[in-house]
């Protein structure tokens, strides 16, 4: 795997499917950071997905994972904080297509979208693509020049 260390976490609705995972990564040898939540009790998503992004901006984690029941509210939390890049997807050609051509750090997707089987193709081609760089740098450098523009 391009990426052997990273930070995962869910809400209540992606718990089952974060367990799945977490074993899923664990057998392949991937070094993992659970950031919550434990049960599937409610929880808040913005405080997973805000301890998921804290863990990448510290630069201790190089790229993480959310799940929630659609992906797409954590994909608006995680995009909230500086840095990061959150795609949400339900397929893995998006998922790796956002790590060549966005630099996306953070895959997020929904346990009531995607089954294991798919949300392990997603992971796999999400951890073991490269970014291509070349063409695509100017536009992630305009992605992350919108962090230091005031947001209204």
């Amino acid at each position: 795997m391009l990426y052997n260390k990273i930070v995962i976490g869910c809400d209540h609705a992606g718990f089952a499917l974060k367990e799945q995972i977490k074993q899923y990564l664990e057998k392949q040898g991937v070094e993992l950071l659970d950031v919550g939540c434990y049960s599937t009790d409610a929880c808040s998503y913005p405080d997973i997905a805000h301890a998921l992004c804290a863990n990448i901006q510290s630069g201790e984690f190089p790229a993480g994972i959310l799940i929630c029941g659609t992906g797409i509210g954590m994909s608006m939390c995680a995009n909230k904080h500086r840095g990061i890049r959150a795609a949400c997807c339900s397929e893995a050609f998006s998922a790796r297509a956002t790590r060549m051509h966005n630099d996306a750090n953070v895959l997020c997707f929904g346990a009531r979208v995607v089954g294991y089987g798919v949300a392990c193709t997603m992971v796999d081609a999400f951890l073991n693509q490269e970014f291509e760089g070349e063409r695509h740098v100017p536009r992630v450098a305009a992605i992350n020049a919108l962090d230091e523009s005031e947001k209204q």
